[in-house]
């Protein structure tokens, strides 16, 4: 049997936030989903064990992270959460909402070259 990678409640909650995505959250959503970015298929509002990471590429084990100005009081638990992810072999990227909303050429340029490397 295959190992589930998240529990019931946190996929209820991935599936929840995907309904509500920040201003940030659905202008990149726009730039990757269907393929767009490269051909790279990206999942929103993806369950990881007991986190649900904003964009993944399960394939390329990609994980982009969009933080607003909550983060800055939270900086413990993105160190945490970031370390749980790249235990499991993931590449974590993050970037500030205003950054998205305001240099999505730069945002995705980034990404490209992380996905190239």
């Amino acid at each position: 049997m295959r190992k589930k990678r998240s529990t019931p409640k946190t996929m209820l909650q991935a599936k929840e936030l995907r309904h509500e995505p920040t201003p940030a959250e659905a202008k990149l959503w726009s730039q990757l989903r269907g393929n767009r970015l490269n051909g790279i298929s990206f999942r929103r509002q993806h369950a990881i064990g007991p986190y649900i990471a904003d964009f993944c590429s399960p394939k390329i084990k990609l994980i982009i992270e969009l933080d607003g100005s909550q983060h800055l009081e939270q900086e413990q638990y993105d160190t945490e959460r970031t370390a749980f992810l790249e235990s499991l072999g993931y590449k974590v990227i993050r970037f500030w909402n205003n950054d998205v909303v305001n240099n999505m050429d730069s945002v995705l340029t980034f990404i490209l070259n992380v996905v190239q490397e």
